[in-house]
């Protein structure tokens, strides 16, 4: 299945190559800001992941994330916790602190609005090992 077709009913654009995060991702994402308001202390951005790409488990200081999935089918895990898989219409709130990563799919695209506030801290990739195992 193309991304066209996987990720047919997402309303917001697809955004650039997600150059400004790619060393905490493992394959292609995309980003585009939905909100560019200095004023308003929370970002809110479109992420669209290739089939296979994830990002490196990640800490908010000071903060939250929820994702708002909106197309594809992805995984969610939290350090010490199952991964959940995630389809449009899925939504995930982080709470300050909980050590997580989220991805698309092994053979889907996926795509995500995540509104986050706080500080991110960056940590090591998601082991292909661990992101083989998922179904």
């Amino acid at each position: 299945m193309d991304r066209n077709e996987q990720l047919k009913n997402s309303i917001f654009p697809l955004g650039d190559k997600n150059e400004a995060y790619a060393q905490y991702f493992v394959g292609q994402s995309y980003l585009q800001s939905l909100v560019n308001d200095p004023a308003v202390n929370v970002g809110v951005s479109n992420v669209t992941f290739e089939p296979g790409c994830r990002n490196n488990w990640h800490i908010h200081h000071d903060g939250f994330q929820i994702l708002l999935v909106t197309g594809g089918r992805g995984w969610y895990q939290e350090a010490g916790k199952p991964a959940q898989k995630l389809t449009a219409g899925d939504v995930i709130v982080t709470h300050d602190g909980v050590k997580h990563w989220h991805g698309a799919a092994k053979d889907s695209w996926f795509a995500h609005v995540a509104i986050t506030a706080g500080t991110p801290e960056w940590l090591e990739p998601v082991s292909d090992a661990d992101y083989d195992a998922l179904d």
